[in-house]
Order: C-alpha cells, then structure tokens, then sequence
C-alpha cells in the first residue's frame, strides 16, 4: 500500500483500528481471500499478532500454511464532495482509513483453538462463555472439530488515515461539516473517526 508520509499512522492508531473494525481479508500469495474476524493481541511481538479461524472445510488455510500472507483492515471511508472545498476548482475524492499487517501463517493446535474460541467469546458476547443452552459443551466440541485457528505474528504494519489533512483549515472544516451532515452512515463514522483522530477537521 502506497504512504505519503503526511497520511502514516502510528503503530498504536494502526493497532487501534484493527481492534475498532477486526472484520479482515486474508490474502495468500495465490491470490486467494478470505474474509474473517481477526483478533489482534497487542502484547505478542513488535507490532502484536493477529488470532483467527477458518472453516476447515475452506481449503485456503492449506494453502496459507507457514507462508506470507496479507491481512488488509478496512476503517471508515466515504466520499467527499468538490463542493465542500473552499478551494475551487476541485474534484471528488474518497477518504477512508485502511490497515494493512503482513506475517507468516501459523496453524494452532486443537487445544490453542479451544482457548482461541474462548478469548473470542470473552471480547465479542461473554454472556456465551456460561450459557449452556445456547452453546452447550458437547455442540462446542463438535464446532471446534469443523474450525482450523491460526495465529499471525506481525512482521510489517501499514496504516493509512486519508482524511484530508494536507488541505487548508477552510477546505477541511468544509469536508467535515459535508461529512457531518450527510445521509449516509458511512460518512457520518468518517466524520467521528476524524474527531477522534483529531485530523482533518480543520481545527486548530
């Protein structure tokens, strides 16, 4: 993925973003993606390492399998208006935030994947971790024969945060306002994503 340095993220933003949108596409040197919800351990290694599973019925893990692999996160994105520029003449652009982590594939063991499953249930629904109706021990363990997980120790990490802070304050606080107002859900999670990130709002 092509960085000006103006629009790099940090390390900890590029971190954070994968924990704020975890639904990732994993892509093999074949070409193949899959996409699928990774967890991203902060601790683990210079820049974390991302945990996931695959059905094991998907023969892509068998072709991921202790090789190079590209996991691309996509954040808030929408499309900007010419007419919210100050600035003029202006074209149409699209702003967005986007991570890209690359490591080696490496395929857990049952009882990793178990203990997997479990950190997975503890961050997205822990309620499941003692409803034995909904997921009784017996349905889990046959759910844990049908997955393969996985671990992705992160050897590079690329963020980039497009949000139009080379503009002017006038052409920024103009984007801002156009994202704000608008429609569409999407522009509106650019928009808070931008006062988070306190860029290109055109504030001081």
């Amino acid at each position: 993925m092509y960085v000006s340095p103006a629009l790099r993220m940090s390390t900890p933003k590029a971190q954070a973003l994968i924990e704020a949108h975890p639904f990732g596409v994993l892509v093999g040197d074949d070409l193949q993606a899959t996409h699928l919800p990774l967890q991203l351990r902060r601790d683990e290694g210079e820049f974390g390492t991302l945990y996931g599973h695959f059905a094991r019925a998907n023969p892509h893990w068998q072709a991921l399998e202790s090789r190079r692999v590209l996991a691309i996160f996509t954040g808030p994105h929408a499309y900007v208006s010419p007419t919210w520029y100050a600035t003029r003449p202006a074209v149409p652009t699209w702003n967005y935030a986007a991570v890209h982590a690359e490591g080696r594939f490496e395929r857990l063991d049952g009882a990793a994947t178990a203990a997997l499953i479990e950190r997975s249930l503890a961050h997205f629904e822990p309620g499941l971790l003692n409803d034995k109706v909904t997921l009784d021990d017996a349905f889990r363990d046959r759910l844990l024969a049908g997955i393969v997980g996985f671990r992705l120790p992160i050897a590079s990490l690329q963020g980039k945060a497009k949000l139009g802070q080379q503009r002017s304050a006038a052409d920024q606080a103009g984007v801002a306002a156009g994202l704000r107002d608008s429609a569409a859900p999407e522009a509106r999670a650019l928009w808070r994503y931008m006062q988070d990130q306190a860029g290109g709002t055109g504030a001081p």
